[in-house]
Protein backbone atom coordinates (compact mmCIF):
# COMPACT_ATOMS: atom_id res chain seq x y z
CA UNK A 1 0.00 0.00 0.00
CA UNK A 2 1.12 3.17 -1.01
CA UNK A 3 1.26 4.58 2.44
CA UNK A 4 2.80 2.07 3.90
CA UNK A 5 6.33 1.35 5.37
CA UNK A 6 -3.75 -10.48 -3.19
CA UNK A 7 -7.45 -14.12 -5.12
CA UNK A 8 -10.34 -16.05 -7.07
CA UNK A 9 -10.70 -19.38 -8.22
CA UNK A 10 -7.95 -19.16 -10.57
CA UNK A 11 -5.47 -19.71 -7.75
CA UNK A 12 -6.43 -23.25 -7.34
CA UNK A 13 -3.57 -25.77 -8.33
CA UNK A 14 -2.19 -22.88 -10.20
CA UNK A 15 1.45 -24.15 -8.85
CA UNK A 16 0.79 -27.64 -10.00
CA UNK A 17 -0.41 -27.23 -13.48
CA UNK A 18 25.86 -2.93 -12.90
CA UNK A 19 26.92 -1.44 -10.67
CA UNK A 20 30.02 -4.05 -8.69
CA UNK A 21 29.46 -5.90 -5.42
CA UNK A 22 31.90 -4.44 -3.06
CA UNK A 23 32.87 -7.20 -0.19
CA UNK A 24 32.43 -5.53 3.46
CA UNK A 25 33.69 -8.48 5.75
CA UNK A 26 31.82 -7.64 8.96
CA UNK A 27 32.15 -10.07 11.51
CA UNK A 28 28.77 -11.34 13.54
CA UNK A 29 28.13 -8.51 15.81
CA UNK A 30 26.44 -8.25 19.51
CA UNK A 31 28.21 -11.44 21.13
CA UNK A 32 25.08 -10.81 23.98
CA UNK A 33 21.85 -11.59 22.81
CA UNK A 34 19.14 -8.87 23.55
CA UNK A 35 16.13 -10.14 24.79
CA UNK A 36 15.00 -12.46 27.47
CA UNK A 37 17.01 -15.00 29.00
CA UNK A 38 14.75 -18.03 27.14
CA UNK A 39 14.80 -16.09 23.81
CA UNK A 40 16.77 -13.07 22.56
CA UNK A 41 18.43 -11.67 18.71
CA UNK A 42 22.23 -11.77 17.63
CA UNK A 43 22.70 -8.77 15.89
CA UNK A 44 24.72 -10.26 12.91
CA UNK A 45 25.18 -6.78 10.59
CA UNK A 46 24.30 -3.22 10.34
CA UNK A 47 24.95 -2.86 6.52
CA UNK A 48 24.56 0.24 4.40
CA UNK A 49 22.08 2.62 6.36
CA UNK A 50 19.02 1.87 4.41
CA UNK A 51 15.62 0.21 5.66
CA UNK A 52 15.53 -3.67 4.91
CA UNK A 53 11.80 -5.09 4.28
CA UNK A 54 13.22 -8.16 2.07
CA UNK A 55 14.02 -10.93 3.52
CA UNK A 56 14.69 -14.58 1.67
CA UNK A 57 17.07 -17.30 4.00
CA UNK A 58 18.04 -20.63 1.31
CA UNK A 59 19.34 -22.29 4.00
CA UNK A 60 21.02 -21.47 7.60
CA UNK A 61 24.25 -20.16 5.63
CA UNK A 62 22.56 -18.33 2.07
CA UNK A 63 20.99 -15.39 3.02
CA UNK A 64 19.99 -12.43 1.05
CA UNK A 65 18.16 -9.27 1.83
CA UNK A 66 16.56 -5.80 -0.24
CA UNK A 67 15.48 -2.98 0.67
CA UNK A 68 15.34 1.25 0.03
CA UNK A 69 18.42 3.03 -2.24
CA UNK A 70 18.59 0.06 -4.15
CA UNK A 71 20.20 -2.02 -2.19
CA UNK A 72 20.79 -6.12 -2.21
CA UNK A 73 23.01 -7.78 0.70
CA UNK A 74 23.84 -11.28 0.29
CA UNK A 75 25.67 -13.35 3.07
CA UNK A 76 26.65 -17.31 2.21
CA UNK A 77 28.33 -17.52 5.68
CA UNK A 78 25.10 -17.35 8.18
CA UNK A 79 25.56 -13.75 8.22
CA UNK A 80 29.37 -14.05 9.32
CA UNK A 81 30.21 -12.08 6.30
CA UNK A 82 28.01 -9.61 4.22
CA UNK A 83 28.35 -8.16 0.38
CA UNK A 84 26.37 -5.51 -0.44
CA UNK A 85 25.55 -4.06 -4.25
CA UNK A 86 23.08 -1.50 -5.24
CA UNK A 87 21.45 -2.19 -8.56
CA UNK A 88 22.63 0.08 -11.53
CA UNK A 89 19.49 2.41 -12.49
CA UNK A 90 17.75 1.58 -9.48
CA UNK A 91 19.51 3.94 -7.05
CA UNK A 92 16.14 5.50 -5.73
CA UNK A 93 14.03 2.57 -5.84
CA UNK A 94 12.76 0.11 -3.19
CA UNK A 95 12.71 -3.37 -2.96
CA UNK A 96 10.09 -4.33 -0.13
CA UNK A 97 10.68 -8.11 -0.95
CA UNK A 98 12.93 -10.58 -2.17
CA UNK A 99 12.54 -14.50 -3.32
CA UNK A 100 16.38 -16.02 -3.46
CA UNK A 101 16.57 -19.69 -4.89
CA UNK A 102 20.34 -20.35 -3.71
CA UNK A 103 23.95 -18.46 -3.46
CA UNK A 104 23.85 -17.52 -7.56
CA UNK A 105 19.85 -16.73 -8.11
CA UNK A 106 17.72 -13.93 -7.05
CA UNK A 107 13.83 -12.31 -7.45
CA UNK A 108 13.29 -8.76 -6.21
CA UNK A 109 10.30 -6.31 -7.27
CA UNK A 110 10.94 -2.23 -7.29
CA UNK A 111 7.63 -1.99 -5.52
CA UNK A 112 5.60 1.52 -7.09
CA UNK A 113 5.23 3.26 -10.41
CA UNK A 114 7.15 1.70 -12.61
CA UNK A 115 6.67 -1.62 -11.09
CA UNK A 116 9.45 -3.89 -12.15
CA UNK A 117 10.96 -7.63 -11.46
CA UNK A 118 14.33 -8.26 -11.75
CA UNK A 119 16.54 -11.24 -11.36
CA UNK A 120 20.31 -12.14 -11.08
CA UNK A 121 21.78 -15.65 -11.90
CA UNK A 122 25.68 -14.72 -11.02
CA UNK A 123 25.33 -13.55 -7.10
CA UNK A 124 23.68 -9.95 -7.60
CA UNK A 125 26.77 -8.91 -9.93
CA UNK A 126 24.27 -8.04 -12.73
CA UNK A 127 20.20 -7.92 -12.85
CA UNK A 128 18.23 -8.29 -15.93
CA UNK A 129 14.65 -6.62 -15.63
CA UNK A 130 12.07 -9.48 -16.41
CA UNK A 131 9.16 -7.61 -15.93
CA UNK A 132 7.70 -3.81 -15.93
CA UNK A 133 4.30 -2.13 -15.36
CA UNK A 134 3.94 1.48 -15.96
CA UNK A 135 0.31 1.10 -15.15
CA UNK A 136 -0.89 4.58 -13.17
CA UNK A 137 -0.88 3.79 -9.11
CA UNK A 138 0.47 0.44 -9.96
CA UNK A 139 2.27 -0.74 -6.64
CA UNK A 140 3.71 -4.24 -5.72
CA UNK A 141 3.75 -4.98 -2.15
CA UNK A 142 4.88 -8.89 -1.62
CA UNK A 143 5.56 -11.96 -3.62
CA UNK A 144 5.89 -15.90 -2.54
CA UNK A 145 6.80 -18.67 -4.43
CA UNK A 146 5.58 -22.75 -4.00
CA UNK A 147 8.40 -24.00 -5.85
CA UNK A 148 11.32 -22.58 -7.93
CA UNK A 149 9.20 -22.18 -10.65
CA UNK A 150 6.10 -21.49 -9.42
CA UNK A 151 5.15 -17.88 -7.61
CA UNK A 152 3.13 -15.03 -7.14
CA UNK A 153 3.00 -10.90 -6.96
CA UNK A 154 0.29 -9.26 -5.36
CA UNK A 155 -0.49 -5.07 -5.52
CA UNK A 156 -2.44 -2.70 -4.39
CA UNK A 157 -5.88 -2.60 -6.47
CA UNK A 158 -6.00 -0.84 -9.88
CA UNK A 159 -9.66 0.33 -11.25
CA UNK A 160 -11.03 -1.41 -7.93
CA UNK A 161 -9.19 -4.78 -8.52
CA UNK A 162 -6.32 -6.24 -6.88
CA UNK A 163 -3.28 -6.56 -9.31
CA UNK A 164 -1.79 -10.36 -9.35
CA UNK A 165 0.86 -11.23 -12.29
CA UNK A 166 2.44 -15.05 -11.90
CA UNK A 167 5.13 -16.99 -13.01
CA UNK A 168 5.97 -21.09 -13.72
CA UNK A 169 9.46 -20.66 -15.14
CA UNK A 170 10.86 -19.41 -12.20
CA UNK A 171 10.86 -15.93 -12.63
CA UNK A 172 12.11 -15.67 -16.22
CA UNK A 173 8.66 -14.37 -17.34
CA UNK A 174 5.33 -13.38 -16.00
CA UNK A 175 1.82 -12.92 -16.64
CA UNK A 176 -1.02 -10.86 -15.55
CA UNK A 177 -4.18 -11.90 -14.09
CA UNK A 178 -6.82 -10.68 -16.45
CA UNK A 179 -8.71 -7.92 -14.64
CA UNK A 180 -12.46 -9.75 -14.65
CA UNK A 181 -10.86 -13.08 -12.71
CA UNK A 182 -9.32 -10.21 -10.15
CA UNK A 183 -10.66 -10.23 -6.83
CA UNK A 184 -12.73 -6.67 -6.13
CA UNK A 185 -11.39 -4.09 -3.33
CA UNK A 186 -13.03 -1.97 -1.39
CA UNK A 187 -12.35 1.79 -1.97
CA UNK A 188 -9.63 2.06 0.74
CA UNK A 189 -8.38 -1.19 1.03
CA UNK A 190 -4.82 -2.42 -0.29
CA UNK A 191 -1.99 -4.28 0.70
CA UNK A 192 0.51 -3.62 3.02
CA UNK A 193 4.52 -3.66 1.39
CA UNK A 194 5.64 -4.18 5.10
CA UNK A 195 7.83 -7.61 4.97
CA UNK A 196 6.58 -9.77 2.34
CA UNK A 197 4.36 -11.76 3.67
CA UNK A 198 0.91 -10.17 3.21
CA UNK A 199 0.50 -13.03 0.11
CA UNK A 200 1.34 -16.73 1.57
CA UNK A 201 0.86 -20.24 0.22
CA UNK A 202 -1.78 -21.94 1.78
CA UNK A 203 -0.50 -25.34 -0.13
CA UNK A 204 0.73 -27.12 -2.91
CA UNK A 205 -0.98 -25.35 -4.91
CA UNK A 206 -2.77 -22.29 -4.06
CA UNK A 207 -2.05 -19.06 -1.81
CA UNK A 208 -3.93 -16.55 0.14
CA UNK A 209 -3.07 -13.01 1.27
CA UNK A 210 -4.90 -10.18 3.66
CA UNK A 211 -5.40 -6.72 3.07
CA UNK A 212 -5.64 -3.70 5.61
CA UNK A 213 -7.33 -0.05 5.20
CA UNK A 214 -9.53 2.12 7.27
CA UNK A 215 -12.73 0.43 6.65
CA UNK A 216 -11.90 -3.07 6.86
CA UNK A 217 -9.38 -5.89 6.66
CA UNK A 218 -9.55 -8.89 5.00
CA UNK A 219 -8.33 -12.28 4.00
CA UNK A 220 -8.42 -13.48 0.79
CA UNK A 221 -8.94 -17.46 -0.09
CA UNK A 222 -9.83 -18.71 -3.56
CA UNK A 223 -12.79 -16.66 -4.70
CA UNK A 224 -13.81 -16.24 -0.97
CA UNK A 225 -13.46 -12.35 0.73
CA UNK A 226 -13.13 -13.27 4.68
CA UNK A 227 -13.58 -10.14 7.19
CA UNK A 228 -10.91 -10.02 9.57
CA UNK A 229 -11.74 -8.39 12.79
CA UNK A 230 -8.21 -6.66 13.27
CA UNK A 231 -7.77 -2.88 14.35
CA UNK A 232 -9.01 -0.19 11.62
CA UNK A 233 -10.18 3.27 11.67
CA UNK A 234 -6.86 4.70 10.19
CA UNK A 235 -5.18 4.49 6.39
CA UNK A 236 -2.36 2.79 8.64
CA UNK A 237 -4.61 -0.29 10.55
CA UNK A 238 -5.71 -3.57 9.39
CA UNK A 239 -3.68 -6.98 8.52
CA UNK A 240 -0.34 -7.42 7.41
CA UNK A 241 1.05 -10.29 7.73
CA UNK A 242 -0.35 -13.81 7.92
CA UNK A 243 1.25 -17.10 8.55
CA UNK A 244 -0.03 -20.41 7.74
CA UNK A 245 0.76 -23.59 9.68
CA UNK A 246 -1.66 -25.84 7.34
CA UNK A 247 -4.87 -25.20 5.37
CA UNK A 248 -7.22 -24.71 8.09
CA UNK A 249 -4.73 -23.14 10.32
CA UNK A 250 -3.46 -19.13 10.20
CA UNK A 251 -2.25 -16.28 12.38
CA UNK A 252 -2.90 -12.90 11.35
CA UNK A 253 -0.62 -9.69 12.44
CA UNK A 254 -1.35 -6.15 12.31
CA UNK A 255 -2.71 -3.21 14.33
CA UNK A 256 -1.53 0.49 13.10
CA UNK A 257 1.79 1.09 12.61
CA UNK A 258 1.37 4.96 13.08
CA UNK A 259 0.84 4.18 16.39
CA UNK A 260 3.24 1.18 17.04
CA UNK A 261 2.98 0.47 20.89
CA UNK A 262 -1.32 -0.12 20.80
CA UNK A 263 -1.79 -3.87 21.26
CA UNK A 264 -5.45 -3.46 20.47
CA UNK A 265 -6.79 -5.93 17.85
CA UNK A 266 -3.43 -6.77 16.52
CA UNK A 267 -3.46 -10.14 16.15
CA UNK A 268 -5.89 -12.92 15.42
CA UNK A 269 -5.85 -16.59 14.97
CA UNK A 270 -7.97 -19.29 13.26
CA UNK A 271 -8.14 -22.81 13.56
CA UNK A 272 -10.61 -23.61 11.06
CA UNK A 273 -9.37 -22.12 7.87
CA UNK A 274 -10.77 -18.52 8.95
CA UNK A 275 -14.71 -19.01 9.42
CA UNK A 276 -13.82 -18.09 12.54
CA UNK A 277 -11.17 -16.19 15.11
CA UNK A 278 -9.82 -16.40 18.19
CA UNK A 279 -8.47 -13.32 19.85
CA UNK A 280 -4.68 -14.36 21.44
CA UNK A 281 -4.54 -14.22 25.59
CA UNK A 282 -1.76 -12.22 25.58
CA UNK A 283 -1.35 -10.39 21.97
CA UNK A 284 1.88 -8.90 20.78
CA UNK A 285 2.75 -5.88 22.26
CA UNK A 286 2.17 -3.39 19.79
CA UNK A 287 1.89 -3.12 16.14
CA UNK A 288 3.42 -6.09 13.94
CA UNK A 289 4.18 -5.90 10.42
CA UNK A 290 5.48 -10.01 10.20
CA UNK A 291 4.77 -13.30 11.54
CA UNK A 292 5.97 -16.42 11.23
CA UNK A 293 5.76 -19.97 12.03
CA UNK A 294 8.99 -21.88 13.42
CA UNK A 295 7.82 -25.16 13.99
CA UNK A 296 3.81 -26.93 15.20
CA UNK A 297 3.68 -24.42 18.26
CA UNK A 298 6.02 -21.76 17.78
CA UNK A 299 5.51 -18.50 16.06
CA UNK A 300 7.76 -15.15 15.84
CA UNK A 301 6.75 -11.71 15.33
CA UNK A 302 8.21 -8.58 14.52
CA UNK A 303 7.65 -5.12 14.29
CA UNK A 304 8.59 -1.18 14.53
CA UNK A 305 8.12 -1.45 18.78
CA UNK A 306 9.41 -5.07 19.04
CA UNK A 307 9.49 -9.01 18.58
CA UNK A 308 7.35 -11.19 20.15
CA UNK A 309 7.31 -15.13 20.48
CA UNK A 310 4.63 -17.76 21.02
CA UNK A 311 5.50 -21.06 22.33
CA UNK A 312 1.50 -22.05 22.45
CA UNK A 313 0.42 -21.87 18.81
CA UNK A 314 -0.28 -17.75 19.05
CA UNK A 315 -2.61 -17.99 22.20
CA UNK A 316 0.07 -15.86 24.35
CA UNK A 317 3.00 -13.74 23.50
CA UNK A 318 6.43 -12.44 25.22
CA UNK A 319 7.97 -9.87 23.85
CA UNK A 320 11.54 -11.08 23.84
CA UNK A 321 12.98 -7.53 22.68
CA UNK A 322 11.89 -3.98 21.68
CA UNK A 323 14.17 -3.49 18.86
CA UNK A 324 12.93 -2.62 15.74
CA UNK A 325 12.76 -5.21 13.02
CA UNK A 326 10.25 -4.81 9.76
CA UNK A 327 10.63 -8.97 9.19
CA UNK A 328 11.43 -12.30 10.44
CA UNK A 329 11.69 -15.36 8.13
CA UNK A 330 13.28 -19.15 8.54
CA UNK A 331 15.40 -20.71 6.86
CA UNK A 332 13.68 -22.17 3.98
CA UNK A 333 15.60 -25.22 4.19
CA UNK A 334 17.48 -25.20 7.77
CA UNK A 335 16.46 -24.19 10.90
CA UNK A 336 17.85 -20.16 11.85
CA UNK A 337 15.33 -17.26 11.64
CA UNK A 338 16.48 -14.43 10.47
CA UNK A 339 15.38 -10.72 10.63
CA UNK A 340 15.78 -8.07 8.97
CA UNK A 341 14.86 -4.13 9.68
CA UNK A 342 16.15 -0.01 9.26
CA UNK A 343 19.67 0.84 9.68
CA UNK A 344 20.59 -1.63 7.42
CA UNK A 345 20.37 -4.17 10.54
CA UNK A 346 20.21 -7.68 9.96
CA UNK A 347 20.24 -10.66 13.07
CA UNK A 348 19.07 -14.22 14.43
CA UNK A 349 17.03 -15.40 16.86
CA UNK A 350 18.72 -17.62 19.63
CA UNK A 351 16.55 -19.29 22.06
Amino acid sequence: MKYSPCYSRFFVRMALICCFFTPVGLPAQGSQPIGTPHAGIQLLTTGPHVSLRGLSAVNDRIIWVSGSNGTVGRSIDGGTTWTWVTVPGFEKRDFRDIEAFDEKSAIIIAIAEPADILKTTDGGRTWRLVYENKTVGMFMDAMEFWNHDSGIIVGDPINGRFFITRTFDGGNTWHDIPYLELPKADSTEGCFATSGTNIRALSLGEACFVSGGPQRSRLFIRDKAIDLPLLNGAASTGANSIAVKNPHTFIVVGGNFAKDTVQDKNCFLSLDGGATWIRPTTPPHGYRGCVEYLNDTTALCCGTSGIDISTDDGMNWSLISSASFHVCRKAKKGKTIFLAGSGGRVAKLIF
